[in-house]
């Protein structure tokens, strides 16, 4: 498929971030729109707020702005705006009014995402994150945790600001609040299966763990740009199923990668260090049967490499565990799993919104993000 720019999206994506999570050093700050916004602080009224100034609010806006700058793919706002403007074509209505409102709501799931990481990170003793070194570590834990609590509360701010009727509003909360408690339900099953080191879920379960953990920011996307040009919650929910799968299917392409080149500011087999069972490690024991001895050298790999704390401390562990899943199958199994998900997503994508400009636009997103390297060629 050709190759699209998507430089003019980007662009306008990259302003509505910075009005929702601005730079500490921004003129008037404590005073303007934002503030109000935010905090209810509005400027010229009295209230307990008087004395806000900047130093205040940098414990908020620097862990989270320093992140959001570090880059990201921003492919998940883009999605939310192609979805409304192939909605939007599909349904006959003014596209240019749907996407002034689409781009207005984008920073909602880029938040999200970025909030989300910031506690990844703590969760999963990770020192990098994009390069540079976890929020946890340059900020200390206590300013990152709540910044990044803070932030999930901060993306609906854009919400409030959307000029829509109060019908609307409600709907991307509603939608919000539902996907945000899924994101924590898919951490929560994560975190319990690599803290058990002897635990091995069904292929099943991971992907439901996916679809929430990674997935569910895909559908609130999805959904919520869908849901500016309908009211049809039948084709709300199905644009968000679908992007899930697609969601899915990149977390475990980003699986493989991590067992493979290695995730962008991350370490090759950061995963086997941190005890993720990941979906070639499913595949693999498995495949091999979870008490034999192939599952048990695998298990010791990963114990050794945990005691260890890095992929540093102790390499041998972490390449013998890649070699026992690449050499039984398992992570090429596993890259054409994720490489499935997202084209039966893509196809989806274009019967539900039928075949348009727009809904060749998503197919060109994901095509673009699929690692030429991992499979050679694109969809």
């Amino acid at each position: 498929m050709e190759t699209m720019d998507f430089t003019n999206y980007l662009t306008a994506i990259e302003k509505e971030i910075d009005s929702v999570v601005p730079l500490v050093s921004t003129p008037g700050l404590e005073q303007g729109k934002w503030t109000e916004l935010s905090f209810g602080k509005k400027a010229g009224e009295k209230s307990a707020l008087d004395c806000l100034a900047p130093s205040h609010v940098a414990p908020l806006l620097e862990p989270t702005r320093n992140l959001v700058d570090l880059g990201g793919k921003r492919w998940r706002p883009l999605l939310l705006v192609l979805c409304a403007q192939a909605q939007a074509f599909h349904d006959k209505k003014d596209v240019s009014l749907i996407e002034t409102q689409a781009y207005h709501i984008s920073p909602l799931v880029e938040c999200i995402h970025t909030a989300s990481l910031i506690h990844d990170d703590i969760e999963d003793s990770s020192d990098m994150r994009r390069g540079k070194p976890a929020a946890y570590i340059t900020y200390g834990l206590d300013t990152a945790l709540n910044a990044g609590s803070w932030l999930y509360f901060q993306a609906p701010t854009c919400i409030d600001s959307l000029d829509a009727d109060e019908g609307t509003k409600l709907r991307l909360y509603s939608l919000y609040a539902k996907e945000t408690r899924r994101l924590h339900l898919g951490q929560a099953m994560d975190i319990a299966w690599h803290r058990d080191i002897s635990c091995v879920p069904g292929t099943e379960e991971y992907l439901a763990m996916v679809q929430c953990k990674t997935g569910t920011l895909a559908s609130l996307a999805a959904k919520a740009g869908t849901s500016l040009a309908t009211g049809d919650m039948q084709a709300v929910t199905k644009a968000g199923e679908i992007a899930a799968k697609i969601g899915a299917g990149f977390q475990i392409i980003d699986d493989v990668i991590n067992l493979t080149f290695g995730n962008p500011g991350k370490r090759r087999g950061d995963d086997i260090v941190e005890g993720k069972k990941s979906l070639p490690v499913l595949l693999f024991l498995h495949k091999k049967g979870s008490g034999s001895d192939d599952a048990n050298l695998l298990r010791e790999c990963f114990a050794k490499a945990r005691d260890a704390g890095s992929v540093e401390a102790d390499p041998q562990s972490v390449e013998k565990a890649i070699s026992l899943l690449t050499d039984a199958g398992a992570v090429d199994e596993a890259k054409q799993k994720g490489r499935n998900l997202i084209e039966e997503g893509c196809e989806d994508f274009v019967r539900l919104y039928g075949t348009s400009e727009y809904s060749e636009r998503i197919t060109a997103l994901f095509d673009a993000m699929i690692p030429k390297n991992l499979f050679g060629k694109g969809l």
